[in-house]
């Protein structure tokens, strides 16, 4: 819940500062019969059993955070208002706080005939592929899934959020080769997933022309968009997988582990994990992406809440970085909405201080991205909470320029005539941001470094941090299948 009082003049300002919480307890309490707007509201969000409130106070909302804390809510003081929005989002993903608001919903099943001609179709398809969503991992449906993975032997593609819901390092994810499952599947179960911009629309040359999608999702709304499926089945997700098991239990039925659609993914696989390893050994002065992930993937606790965002840090992060639990993955998600990572973080970390997980959380940001919101480190130095920053920094939005390059440029002419418009100043230290709020910050440039500043961080509890990285600043992705939604014209 982002909250945001109206501006006000300086003088009205410093009587808000003047106000103290006890001034405003004595003026809520000074007669039974009278209720203050902000305790009634703090006291409805209550009622509602909200834990957590994100917001930037103002008149009168500076009140209302005040009667919230009185009755045991925790409120977070953002920066940001987005920040404080992204945050208060996060937290009903991570805690299912949907379910708690109100007397549970019935489950809704899928017809069965439907559910019966869903499995006939997948008993008959030559190249099945299971996408795995994060409606799945809205649903808590990973008991189900991969219980039906590994009865019929399925190969399984998770989309960015729907990470974990059956873990990456899992016999049948085919992560590693998302384009070739994409693009020669015949039959495709959609399980809570959309086929929006992240899964190329479910259009070819991204999937073959006569593709058949099976849609599994609990909003009537998704069923449908951007492609027609061969079949839907509406209903909560957990369900209606349950649903599916049962056909499958009735009569058994596994796809041919030695099947040549396997030998294919099995063999593109190993030939992208290749490429991404040879990547990641490549010796230069400065490293590029995947160096920096694949020491970072050495050190990552296996149940720490990774957050990332970024363009390429985010691309490239997501197929190395493995989550091995579900719904402990947050990125840009629908959208690629830039901004959301220290937010979702500040959400992550606050939830698992407050319950007392000990869990770590890990908020990946490419430098771009760790601009639109950087003054929230100071929210995180000031609540104390349990995040490692890791900042990939190549002095741009994509690529930048290299200190010598840029200082000759400027001498062409003005900046803004002749600087790329993608370019930052370069080798810029963001890790002195944390410093000066009183977290640990580290500055590094080789892989024994990053390797070094990761452990220290992770060791110390007492502190958040951030670890600046530079890399290449031309570093890219390994080549790809498909140019098309990273194309530029450049």
């Amino acid at each position: 819940m982002g909250l945001q009082g109206d501006p006000v003049s300086a003088c009205c300002r410093l009587r808000e500062w003047k106000m103290s919480e006890s001034n405003f307890a004595e003026r809520s309490d000074t007669s039974e019969e009278k209720v203050s707007g902000a305790t009634v509201i703090a006291q409805a969000l209550k009622t509602q059993n909200v834990e957590f409130m994100f917001g930037i106070v103002g008149i009168p909302v500076f009140e209302i955070a005040f009667a919230a804390q009185r009755l045991g809510i925790r409120y977070i003081g953002m920066r940001n208002e987005q920040a404080a929005c992204y945050a208060a989002s996060a937290v009903g993903y991570l805690t299912g706080r949907y379910v708690e608001c109100c007397m549970p919903p019935p489950v809704s099943m899928a017809e069965t005939s439907a559910v019966q001609l869903a499995a006939s179709v997948i008993r008959n398809a030559k190249q099945p592929l299971l996408i795995i969503g994060k409606g799945a991992a809205y649903a808590h449906a990973e008991e189900g899934i991969r219980k039906l993975v590994e009865q019929c032997k399925l190969p399984f593609l998770p989309t960015p959020m729907g990470k974990g819901v059956i873990p990456d390092n899992h016999p049948n994810c085919v992560r590693a080769a998302r384009s070739r499952a994409l693009q020669f599947a015949d039959v495709i179960v959609l399980f809570g997933a959309r086929l929006n911009w992240i899964l190329h629309f479910g259009l070819p040359p991204r999937y073959r022309p006569d593709v058949k999608f099976i849609q599994i999702d609990i909003c009537a709304e998704e069923l449908g968009n951007n492609v027609r499926p061969s079949l839907t089945l509406l209903g909560d997700i957990n369900a209606v997988t349950k649903q599916l098991l049962e056909q499958f239990d009735k009569t058994p039925w596994q796809y041919p582990p030695e099947s040549q659609w396997w030998k294919t993914l099995r063999e593109k696989m190993k030939s992208n994990e290749a490429a991404s390893k040879e990547l990641a050994s490549k010796k230069s002065p400065l490293m590029n992406y995947y160096t920096v992930f694949f020491c970072v993937q050495e050190q990552l606790p296996r149940d720490c809440i990774v957050v990332s965002e970024g363009a390429n840090t985010m691309d490239i992060g997501r197929t190395v970085l493995e989550n091995y639990l579900p719904r402990h993955r947050l990125d840009a998600g629908t959208f690629g909405t830039m901004g959301v990572g220290l937010g979702f973080a500040i959400a992550a970390a606050v939830v698992v201080k407050a319950r007392h997980l000990g869990q770590r959380v890990i908020c990946v940001e490419g430098d771009s991205a760790f601009g639109f919101s950087g003054m929230e480190v100071e929210t995180i130095c000031r609540y104390n909470l349990p995040i490692v920053l890791l900042v990939v920094n190549n002095n741009g939005i994509y690529q930048g320029l290299d200190a010598d390059t840029w200082n000759e440029m400027l001498n062409a002419g003005d900046a803004t005539v002749v600087a790329p418009p993608s370019c930052f100043l370069p080798n810029l230290h963001y890790e002195q941001i944390m410093t000066a709020f009183g977290g640990k910050g580290y500055f590094v440039q080789t892989p024994e470094e990053l390797q070094e500043s990761l452990k220290q961080s992770l060791a110390d509890t007492t502190k958040p941090s951030l670890i600046n990285i530079m890399i290449e600043t031309q570093a890219m992705r390994k080549a790809q299948d498909f140019q098309w939604l990273t194309r530029s014209n450049m």
